[in-house]
């Protein structure tokens, strides 16, 4: 799960103290009671009919496919216009193409180490924070309080009318049809028990945690000695006494070293990714034209799965808009996802990539025309730990689905994954379309 920055002060407010964060305690306490409350949320929602949630960063289940009544808005790493980030130019526009209740504003913070979510309905608000202190320990408490969740809404309304007044605006009527009130005590009652029953066990945490520290060790130890290799072999390629074939060989292996590094920093990139608890997200977005990554990457896509037997057809429209995204990672997560889909398709089959605009998003669909080699070959893969699967048949390992969604996530992006009885499986990305053009 991708970290983001935070609210300042939110801590205090529901009266988490410095003095008990330097106690020696149980460092996974915190995140199991958050975990635990994320799953008694989705409980709490369900059958409401009308609510606001603020959240950051977005939080791991999407509240507005629970309950359709729910506007949900998620605050994403951001700078302010004086850095001139262009995720600042940005509306408040829907963050989900399914769902036009979900939004998502690039918003600056002077704190990492706390999350929160701030609940309002007509019936009740809710106040959740995590905080994690630098040594590691993490803190959890929730608050139904009017006074604490008012304090909240307060601290997070200024922030928004130092950085984005427009968009306050937009939040603020919709926060202002939930007048602050005390909750029935029945619905304290629910939601601490079933925040109880959803507690995650310390080894879960701990495992995911060792597996993310062990890839990280891993992609270190194998990028090391690829890349020494590969410098050696370009070395030996500018040499001009070396006969063709010498030469041919050469570019071979300068070939497959560079896929593979490649796939070692994606593997890297996104164990490290998964495994920030406590600090930002490191992924910087920007404005690209599409048509400059796509001009770069297809050749590549198709030279690949050429290698394979397999016929790779691209269908882009006649113009193709900027998006906001990280052009490196984005570079990296689609050819790791080509050769994922491309891998599970039998020798001389072939898929089709489709690219065309879907409102304030730009809609990428994989599609097979081998659908039972494809299906058989998937229903083949093998997970590897938490965050990879390999294929038997190719040897591939790639990253699995959900970690590719998180990625995605971090892009400013979303993957879906679809069973249709017509078309097999069917994954679909989504990019956001930049409103500055260049």
């Amino acid at each position: 799960m991708v970290k983001v920055q935070q609210l300042p002060g939110l801590s205090q407010i529901i009266g988490i103290n410095e003095s008990s964060m330097t106690e020696k305690r149980d460092r996974w306490k915190g995140w199991r009671e958050w975990y635990g409350a994320i799953a008694a949320l989705q409980e709490l929602v369900t059958p409401i009919k009308k609510g606001l949630i603020l959240s950051s960063p977005a939080l791991m289940v999407d509240f507005s496919q629970i309950n359709p009544n729910l506007t949900t808005v998620a605050f994403t790493p951001g700078y302010s216009h004086q850095n001139g980030n262009t995720l600042s130019g940005l509306t408040l526009t829907p963050g989900d193409h399914s769902s036009a209740q979900v939004k998502e504003i690039s918003l600056p913070s002077n704190n990492s180490h706390e999350q929160f979510c701030l609940l309002f309905t007509p019936e009740f608000s809710l106040l959740m924070v995590l905080t994690v202190t630098e040594e590691g320990n993490s803190y959890f408490d929730f608050s139904f309080d009017p006074e604490a969740t008012q304090k909240a809404w307060l601290t997070l309304r200024s922030r928004l009318q130092n950085h984005y007044p427009e968009k306050l605006v937009t939040i603020e009527q919709q926060r202002e049809q939930f007048p602050i009130c005390s909750p029935d005590y029945r619905t304290v009652t629910q939601f601490s028990r079933q925040l109880l029953n959803h507690l995650p066990s310390n080894e879960d945490l701990r495992q995911e945690t060792s597996d993310i520290e062990l890839l990280q060790a891993l992609t270190h130890e194998v990028r090391t000695p690829l890349t020494t290799i590969r410098m050696l072999t370009r070395l030996l390629l500018k040499r001009k006494d070396l006969e063709p074939e010498v030469l041919k060989r050469l570019r071979v292996i300068d070939q497959e070293c560079t896929e593979q590094i490649n796939r070692m920093e994606l593997i890297f990139q996104a164990t490290e990714l998964e495994g920030k608890q406590k600090t930002e997200s490191s992924v910087n977005l920007t404005s690209i034209p599409l048509k400059d990554l796509f001009t770069q990457s297809i050749p590549y896509w198709k030279k690949q799965a050429k290698r394979r037997n397999v016929d790779l057809e691209v269908l882009l429209p006649e113009k193709l808009p900027t998006v906001i995204t990280n052009p490196e990672l984005l570079t990296q997560v689609l050819t790791g996802l080509m050769e994922n889909f491309t891998g599970r398709i039998s020798s001389n089959g072939k898929f089709q990539v489709h690219v065309r605009t879907a409102g304030n998003q730009i809609k990428l669909q994989l599609l097979s025309q081998n659908l039972q080699e494809s299906f058989r070959s998937k229903k083949q893969e093998r997970s590897i730990g938490q965050l990879l699967t390999l294929q038997p048949e190719t040897g591939n390992l790639s990253l699995n689905l959900d970690v590719t969604k998180n990625l995605f996530q971090a892009l400013g992006g979303k993957l879906t994954v679809r069973q249709r009885a017509e078309a097999g499986e069917v994954l679909t990305v989504f990019l956001p379309v930049s409103i500055i053009n260049h």
